[in-house]
């Protein structure tokens, strides 16, 4: 992506974009990767509570139903941990991450510098239809496990991400974003976890 182009989670962006042929969920669309641009603005804090807020579902199944493919949900009693890599898994997913930037021009230069992380990322919560446990895919929760790695260690870096996730975010405020795939609808993907204020602390900044 260009330098101009590449953008941060609350970044506002423009760009143009198509109906794919082959994808008939209502949010899919196929970008023109060379539109991409930031308009110069981000989602302030104090406004992505009124933002997110009014989009928020109780669950997963609840946005299947509406025939969603992409949503917010406010999860209830969440752990956040991890569990080690095998070499086999780290491989694989190396060779994939290869494969991937040979056909996707768009993210070339940054899958060919990623290295997979050596830690499977993963949340057990709670929402409207019960307990559920999603591997998370937020690319900013692997991101940061390496920065604080390079910083620190190993172990400190995990241990910033359990007061992030297991502390700081559960109790200022917490959403998931979620997704499916178009070849497999009934299966949900954690993409993003967001920390946003709770609907409670309306009109105190």
């Amino acid at each position: 992506m260009k330098e101009n182009a590449a953008f941060g989670r609350w970044d506002e962006v423009e760009f143009s974009y198509g109906r794919p042929r082959s994808d008939i969920r209502s949010e899919s669309c196929h970008v023109a990767e060379e539109t991409i641009k930031k308009t110069g603005r981000q989602l302030k804090k104090r406004e992505r509570e009124g933002v997110l807020n009014p989009l928020v579902a109780s669950s997963a199944l609840h946005l299947a139903n509406q025939g969603k493919s992409l949503g917010i949900i406010r999860p209830q009693n969440t752990k956040f941990y991890w569990k080690k890599k095998s070499s086999t898994e780290i491989e694989g997913e190396r060779e994939a991450y290869i494969k991937a930037a040979r056909q996707i021009s768009m993210f070339d230069e940054a899958l060919d510098a990623l290295e997979p992380t050596p830690y499977h990322f993963q949340f057990s919560f709670e929402d409207g239809n019960g307990k559920h446990r999603y591997s998370c895919a937020d690319w900013e929760a692997h991101a940061t496990f390496f920065r604080h790695r390079k910083l620190t260690s190993e172990t400190q870096a995990l241990d910033f991400l359990s007061g992030k996730f297991n502390d700081e975010y559960p109790r200022k405020g917490m959403m998931f974003a979620l997704g499916n795939m178009a070849k497999r609808p009934q299966t949900w993907q954690l993409l993003g976890v967001l920390r946003v204020d709770y609907p409670l602390q309306d009109g105190l900044f």
